[in-house]
Order: C-alpha cells, then sequence, then structure tokens
C-alpha cells in the first residue's frame, strides 16, 4: 500500500496544500518518512489524515467557479466503528462547502472495504449539496467493495458511477461529464 500515491498528473493544475481555502492548506509532506498506517501497513505520505483511523484522502483537483473537486480516497471507509462519512462530512465537506463547492466527485478505486451504518449523514449531506443544485458522485468502488454501500441504498445519497479510464481526462472535462450524467439522472 506504501506504494500507492494520489493522483500526481494534475498537480500543475492543482496542490490542496497551496490552495488557501482548502482544509489542508499549509501541509507539509515527506517524500521519504513513512508514518500514517491502514491497520499494520504504511500508506504513501502524501495522502491526507481527516480523523479516521482507516480512510485517507487527497484533493486532487478543485474549482471553485464551477463549484466542484475531486478526491481520492485509498484505505477502508468504515462506519460501523470509525463512523468514517461523519468525519468526512464535518472535517472535509463541510469545509469544502463553506468554500462554495456543491459537486464532489469522490474516487474509490482504492476503497478496500465498506462497512455501514446509518445514512443519516449520507442524507443531511445529499439534502445540503441538492439545495445548491449540487451531487456527490463515487467513481469506480470496487464491486467487493459496493455491496454493503447498495444493501444500505447509499447509492440514493452518493451516486455510484464506474469510469475507469478517468485519468485519460482533464479534471474540466471528467467534470463536464460526470456532471452532464448527473443532469439526465436527476431530470428521470
Amino acid at each position: 500500500m506504501h506504494e500507492i500515491e494520489p493522483y500526481y498528473n494534475w498537480r500543475h493544475l492543482y496542490i490542496s496544500e497551496e490552495d488557501k481555502l482548502s482544509p489542508f492548506f499549509g501541509r507539509t509532506y515527506s517524500e521519504f518518512e513513512y508514518s500514517q498506517t491502514i491497520y499494520n501497513y504504511f500508506i504513501h505520505p502524501q495522502w491526507d489524515e481527516f480523523g479516521s483511523k482507516t480512510l485517507y484522502l487527497k484533493i486532487i483537483y478543485a474549482d471553485y467557479e464551477l463549484h466542484f473537486c475531486i478526491i481520492e480516497l485509498i484505505g477502508e471507509w468504515n462506519d460501523a466503528i470509525e463512523n468514517d462519512i461523519m468525519m468526512l462530512k464535518r472535517e472535509v465537506g463541510d469545509e469544502l462547502m463553506k468554500q462554495g463547492l456543491t459537486k464532489f466527485i469522490f474516487i474509490a478505486e482504492n476503497v478496500l472495504n465498506f462497512h455501514s451504518s446509518d445514512n443519516e449523514y449520507y442524507r443531511e449531506w445529499q439534502e445540503e449539496v441538492s439545495e445548491e443544485t449540487g451531487w456527490i458522485t463515487i467513481l469506480n468502488m470496487p464491486a467487493a467493495t459496493q455491496q454493503d454501500f447498495l444493501r444500505k441504498r447509499l447509492q440514493y445519497y452518493m451516486e455510484l458511477i464506474d469510469l475507469p479510464e478517468w485519468r485519460s481526462y482533464k479534471p474540466y472535462h471528467l467534470f463536464k461529464k460526470i456532471d452532464t450524467a448527473m443532469g439526465l439522472r436527476l431530470e428521470e
């Protein structure tokens, strides 16, 4: 797991630790010192901690004019024990929404497990972004990880989308593709 880095091909366009509106503004990272772990496995030092013991993230792009951000996740999403959705919403989502972001793209291909609890924070977050014509999507969550997510019907709050070729898009084009798809789904 220590070799899995956050997606870095857009760093010439956006760096969260240099963005004054980012909850991670001013953070410094080591390329050589591995200190964060998911269970007993070290993870790459570029991942950001937000209060969860098992789930880390990286804001890989944010656009305040178009009101969207792209966030990559790694680890185990555990609402049953750690209440990760509460931490994700309160520590990251709420802070970004204060800056006007209402459209969230979470890339979850490195989320290895998902354990659900109730849907309270999912519903709250979805209602808050919907008031601003926003949405929340999860890209490329592995099929095995989706089972508990789907059983709890959380896809009504965070839309699951498979787009394995997302890296071939520039951030704006990825956003437009998803925004168009979400617009069509919301009209149904």
